[in-house]
């Protein structure tokens, strides 16, 4: 008896099975004529020296060898089916089985069978028709004495699987085995029909049933085969199937990429919604649905990588070290949204990119300055053509995570227009209690925020709205000293230009007084964006001469500064030795940090008239119409000079735009030196807002206008009394060279700086 295993053919239970000798061989026969065969169909493709112990279906057929012709082929009568009992594969590769014979259930009603046979013959006939070899088929077939053999002898070119072919086997009823064979030829034939001429019609209504079934299951079939073959070319639509599958996406977004993925199935290539298909499955699979766990962080580590990254900033870094100690004791994200406030250069983006290195997280920026469309955060609806995600959802998908450290840049650059109000979008994005379930327009299904760790920054509150800025906790950066400066530029900005330009460490020296003189005489801000760009135009000049050179050191002094940065030192606004009466100076916040500013009165002939010059906005022109009102109520002797004259007040720099109501105690200083005509000391310089009962009130921005004093060559600053407890922010180098004086009262102002007779004048 031989064993043979076949992989891909058709077994019957009574009939003829045709092989090509070859064929059988392979498969572990020998071909001699009359002798008992069993036939195994095996799971999956093997050779006959790999074939194992559970490589097969427990049933298979017996038979014989019935011919064996000269034209190379090889006929088997199978007379019964067979269960496969038990099967040993010995050492030397011979196969032992036992069998036991395998009854029909319900036998084959032959008239029914016949009738079958004849029309297949005629369906087989028909497809030979169209092909070249057509009478040798037609004899092939005509030969045929049951469904099975004409089964048998297609199943070779048969586009069914194995185990399709196996359940035709397994089916005990032999009627029933004969219909599903039927369905098997009749969907071959009409697949067969398909690729020859696909436009011709069908006549019966169940072959288009059965056509529709074989071209899917061909479809099918096929590209299981090539993505089987090449894995790395698998199609779009299983590759998209296999991400939706695997992701941990929630159930609402799973039946909606399905959805999506069912209707890109049915689209043809040219259609003009396969691409917004393709391109919505393509985003929302890529995005990362897994919900990552928290992971302890090293608070010294952290604290070092944030130390090592930026100078200075200690609030700053001590409020981000509290934060990763909450999440560290939470084990999840938490917190309030950080607030980044400061003057450009002070460090408030690159800070975030060193969050994200502490976090072990990856870093998004996401820029938001100038966005006038809602759409923009929310993003477009996907009835639009050209339809993209929001901002925010674009930045998860390129950070490839659900829990990256995100920056929103210039968010108090945000604005409202007819396509919406974007900050009132940002809410939801913001909000802990809502940002779980954010739905961005595009991907129109809710996706979990929770575990970003948000950072925004902004230039100043001033223009944020108040409900999205309740959000946020507010974390001032309040600019850098010139030492500190002088720190960064040695320790950070230097290095990394010397670098960028390829100069290497020996051939080039900058010494600190140069370092000194750049931050001091060619540089006018809080941050050190311009001090980077000094060094770099300074670091470009030095590559030319070290170029040209023959190789020493160069070393920079201050007479080449103005040469190779290419400019003129800056000006910086210094007190003089003498001031007039009526005039006095003040403290001002700008983008760039503190100045001073100098309020200037004058009386000329007139009829009682108040002129403000100097591009004042309407709150620093109220407080100078205040500061009137009050020399008045100070001074009533003095009345007739407001009567008799008119009032002229000024601030320089008049192309300048200026506001705000921290100039108020220095708008009634001034008024009350030139009305009582004793001048008040350059080098005293004050800021506060003033109400009409002279009460002093607190402002912002203290660090910077005593930075701007101090630079400046002031000695004495008044402040407001409530801003006192702001003075643990302004840096000790500062403090230590001001006096600093906390006032209640703008008559306090007066008696300090003379301007009462009966009080002691403080010049400085």
């Amino acid at each position: 008896m031989i064993i043979v295993p076949t992989y891909n053919r058709q077994l019957i239970a009574n009939g003829n099975i045709y092989f090509q000798i070859d064929e059988f061989k392979q498969a572990g026969g020998k071909a001699v004529k009359d002798e008992r065969v069993v036939l195994l169909q095996t799971k999956y493709y093997q050779k006959r020296e790999e074939f194992t112990e559970d490589n097969h279906y427990p049933i298979g057929v017996s038979g014989v060898i019935k011919e064996i012709s000269p034209d190379g082929y090889l006929v088997v009568e199978a007379t019964h089916r067979v269960n496969i009992d038990e099967l040993n594969i010995d050492a030397d590769g011979s196969i032992d089985v036992s069998l036991s014979r395998r009854y029909d259930s319900e036998p084959v009603d032959e008239e029914e069978d016949a009738l079958r046979l004849s029309r297949l013959k005629d369906e087989v006939k028909d497809l030979s028709s169209r092909f070249q070899f057509s009478s040798f088929i037609d004899a092939f077939v005509d030969a045929m004495k049951n469904v099975g053999e004409l089964t048998a002898s297609m199943s070779y070119w048969m586009k069914n699987s194995n185990e399709d072919k196996y359940n035709i086997l397994a089916e005990d009823s032999a009627k029933k085995r004969s219909e599903m064979m039927e369905k098997e030829i009749v969907e071959y034939v009409e697949v067969a029909k398909v690729t020859t001429d696909a436009a011709e019609a069908q006549e019966q209504e169940y072959k288009d049933i059965y056509r529709e079934s074989a071209i899917k299951k061909q479809m099918e079939y096929l590209q299981k085969e090539l993505d089987d073959m090449h894995p790395e070319n698998v199609s779009d639509i299983q590759r998209f199937e296999d991400k939706i599958k695997n992701s941990n996406m929630n159930e609402e977004a799973r039946k909606e990429a399905t959805k999506v993925l069912e209707r890109l199935k049915q689209e043809g290539k040219n259609s003009p919604e396969t691409g917004m298909l393709y391109d919505y499955l393509d985003f929302v699979t890529g995005l990362s649905w897994d919900k990552m766990e928290s992971e302890f962080i090293d608070l010294n580590e952290a604290e070092q990588i944030l130390n090592e990254d930026h100078y200075g900033l200690e609030k700053v870094k001590k409020r981000v070290i509290q934060q990763i100690a909450v999440m560290n004791l939470k084990k999840k994200q938490s917190g309030s949204i950080l607030l980044f406030v400061g003057a450009p250069g002070t460090g408030k983006t690159s800070i975030g990119k060193s969050i994200a290195k502490s976090l072990n997280r990856k870093y998004v920026r996401v820029s938001l300055g100038g966005i006038r469309d809602e759409a923009d955060i929310r993003g477009h609806r996907r009835t639009y053509i050209g339809a993209m995600p929001g901002r925010i959802m674009d930045g998860i998908n390129k950070s490839g995570v659900s829990n990256p450290v995100m920056v929103l840049d210039e968010i108090d650059k945000v604005g409202a227009s007819y396509n919406g109000d974007p900050a009132s979008a940002l809410l939801e994005v913001l909000d802990p209690e809502q940002n779980n379930t954010f739905t961005d327009h595009y991907m129109n299904v809710p996706y979990d925020l929770s575990d970003v760790l948000f950072i925004c920054t902004a230039n100043s509150v001033d223009t944020i709205p108040q409900p999205l800025l309740n959000r946020m906790e507010v974390i001032p950066f309040t600019g850098y000293t010139p030492i500190e400066k002088l720190q960064i530029a040695k320790k950070h900005l230097l290095p990394k230009s010397m670098e960028t330009m390829g100069i290497e460490e020996d051939k080039l020296a900058v010494s600190d007084e140069i370092l000194e003189t750049i931050i001091s005489d060619y540089t006018r801000e809080a941050g050190v964006r311009g001090l980077r760009k000094r060094i770099d135009s300074l670091c470009r000049g030095a590559a030319v001469m070290i170029a040209k050179g023959d190789g020493k050191k160069i070393e920079i002094t201050k007479d080449q500064l103005r040469t190779e940065l290419d400019m003129r030192p800056v000006h910086h606004e210094m007190v003089p030795k003498e001031q007039n009466p009526g005039v006095v100076t003040g403290l001002a916040w700008t983008s760039v940090g503190g100045e001073i500013l100098y309020i200037e009165t004058l009386f000329t002939k007139g009829k009682g008239q108040t002129i403000i010059t100097g591009k004042l906005g309407d709150v620093m022109k109220e407080s100078a119409q205040i500061a009137v009102s009050l020399v008045k109520s100070i001074f009533p002797e003095k009345a007739s000079l407001f009567a008799e004259n008119d009032l002229h007040i000024h601030v320089p720099e008049g192309a300048v735009p200026k506001d705000g109501p921290s100039a108020g105690i220095t708008m009634t200083t001034a008024i009350a030196s030139l009305v009582t005509g004793k001048a008040v000391s350059p080098e005293i310089a004050m800021t506060g807002e003033v109400s009409l009962r002279g009460v002093v009130s607190p402002i912002g921005g203290l660090p910077e206008k005593l930075m701007a004093a101090q630079r400046a060559g002031v000695k004495t600053a008044f402040i407001p009394v409530e801003n006192e407890q702001d003075l643990i922010d302004v840096a000790d180098e500062v403090k230590e060279k001001l006096e600093i004086i906390p006032v209640k009262d703008v008559r306090d102002v007066l008696e300090r700086t003379g301007i009462f007779e009966d009080n002691l004048a403080i010049c400085g």
